[in-house]
């Protein structure tokens, strides 16, 4: 009785489930069943539905409409590599389409949420010195190219917000790993990495932190002209920072930030530090430990 019931029921679900046959269906009936399907979250068959539809119909305002939502619907079900995949298709297909700021922005999102927790770790909530921030990467280029391509698009101003959060979160993640090497005394690995957000994140807060950490790694390893050089293009650009009351011998970077009370004078504004001032000019020593 157990193997019958058994039987009846994999034959029942069986008939249940049965494919639908697209056979006859056009164009556009096709794209009405896949918009069904995605409205019932069922994320797989709308993606079957519209791969049939491009097949069958590949020309044509349904086909091109089919591959930005093959993204949305990978994207939905988080299937991240096959969104990537699709929005890279759609992008080098259409590079002139009216939406392709749409398909840059989904690549963005699914960039941006392809790690959720290597993002929260990326807010101070761990050591980042021995993970791979690619993704973050990846999704602050496709933001970028958004904006900067298609400056009028619907998706520019949303685009460019997280661009720059982005952009502070990676620039924040410098800093967490040179305190790291701050508090193990590895100074050259601090300067390079501090010299990398100078240059590479010139815009974010995290700057003062990197020109502070300069200073005081420049005066730990005895270089006392670099350490004030460092000195002057803090305060020419942070006149109020707390760090040009400090000194080496006495202030303490851990990895989970100062031993006092670290709170950045820095505004988080657009265009609050363009640029970087009386950059460095001078050649740096090379000691052996290249960090």
């Amino acid at each position: 009785m157990v193997l019958l019931l058994a039987t009846v029921l994999v034959t029942g679900c069986s008939y249940f489930q049965k494919e639908e046959d697209y056979s006859d269906a056009d164009a556009q009936e096709l794209y009405e069943k896949a918009q069904k399907a995605m409205s019932k979250k069922r994320y797989e068959a709308a993606v079957e539905i519209l791969r049939t539809l491009e097949a069958k119909y590949p020309y044509g305002i349904y086909a091109e409409q089919a591959q930005l939502d093959t993204i949305y619907a990978y994207y939905l079900s988080e299937q991240t590599g096959l969104a990537l995949a699709a929005a890279d298709r759609f992008i080098k297909l259409n590079p002139t389409h009216d939406s392709v700021d749409y398909a840059y922005y989904l690549k963005g999102l699914v960039s941006f949420e392809e790690d959720g927790s290597l993002f929260g770790r990326m807010m101070g909530q761990d050591d980042l010195s021995d993970r791979d921030a690619s993704s973050i990467k990846n999704a602050m280029t496709a933001f970028e190219e958004l904006y900067t391509r298609f400056p009028d698009s619907q998706y520019a101003a949303e685009a460019k917000k997280r661009a720059k959060y982005l952009r502070n979160a990676l620039a924040k993640n410098e800093i967490a790993v040179a305190r790291y090497y701050y508090s193990r005394a590895a100074y050259v690995a601090v300067v390079n990495r501090s010299k990398g957000v100078v240059e590479n994140y010139s815009a974010t807060p995290a700057v003062e932190q990197a020109l502070a950490l300069m200073v005081f790694s420049y005066a730990n390893m005895g270089f006392a002209e670099l350490s004030e050089d460092s000195r002057r293009v803090l305060e020419l650009n942070f006149p109020e920072s707390k760090y040009l009351g400090m000194e080496a011998d006495k202030v303490k970077f851990s990895n989970t930030g100062f031993s006092t009370s670290d709170t950045s004078s820095a505004k988080e504004d657009d265009g609050w530090f363009s640029s970087i001032k009386n950059a460095f000019t001078k050649d740096e020593p090379k000691p052996d430990d290249a960090g």
